[in-house]
């Protein structure tokens, strides 16, 4: 899955760090291979599109990983795998890739065929660190990845237009790290940001093209359900 100027995935797992200190060190060292300089696949390319979510047993230390491929044209599910695994890392806001990333990967390296995009349930840019989970994951694996959050972390944004698909800035200061997009009018937006080799004006297309009918991503939804089955028969 790795492409060239990619991050070992194995060295990072190898040295995954074991506090807070430690864990903010690797942002450093690894938020310059952001790649920010591509538009990313056009929505309705034809190839994979997969979701990936993670659910968590805190009573056992178990966090449960999911990677749904979608056909990027007709959004049906053409593949799917799950991994379980320990929690290798406490909750620390802003830190919560070190908790999901080892089990994520699992995941994504048990499909039978290699994503050409992935959509995460959470941040890329739109992250105090500016490396969010959707970063990460694309520095490791050289994916196209996106962030689609439920909500706006601790930057602000002015509600958009009540119709699907209207927008508006999600700022921290003047800086734009992302967009709250209206996948469904009346309802409440998702929050979009980069992650790696995408622009933000098809991150937020892509998005509206999968939550054709709800107000998350076909990918997320799909992920989030078969993540949290996996961790009930774990």
């Amino acid at each position: 899955m790795d492409t060239p100027g990619t991050i070992s995935c194995d060295d990072e797992l190898r040295h995954w760090p074991a506090g807070e200190d430690q864990a903010r060190a690797v942002q450093d060292r690894l938020r310059p291979c952001v790649r920010l300089d591509e538009a990313g696949p056009e929505p309705g390319f034809e190839g994979t599109v997969v979701g990936v979510d993670v659910a968590y047993d805190d009573a056992r230390d178990v966090v449960a990983a999911a990677a749904v491929a979608l056909d990027a044209r007709t959004r049906a599910v053409v593949d799917e795998a799950i991994a379980v695994g320990q929690v290798s890392f406490p909750y620390v806001p802003g830190l919560l890739a070190f908790r999901e990333i080892p089990t994520v990967l699992d995941a994504l390296a048990r499909l039978t065929r290699t994503p050409d995009l992935v959509v995460c349930d959470g941040y890329g840019l739109a992250h105090p660190r500016r490396f969010g989970l959707a970063s990460h994951l694309g520095v490791l694996t050289g994916l196209p990845t996106i962030g689609v959050a439920k909500n706006p972390f601790t930057f602000r944004y002015e509600p958009p237009g009540p119709d699907r698909g209207a927008t508006s800035p999600l700022l921290d200061g003047a800086e734009e790290v992302g967009r709250a997009l209206r996948t469904q009018k009346g309802v409440k937006p998702v929050f979009v940001s980069v992650g790696h080799r995408i622009d933000l004006d098809r991150a937020c297309a892509h998005t509206l093209r999968l939550a054709a009918n709800y107000r998350l991503p076909e990918t997320t939804r799909a992920a989030d359900s078969l993540c949290r089955r996996a961790l009930a028969s774990a």
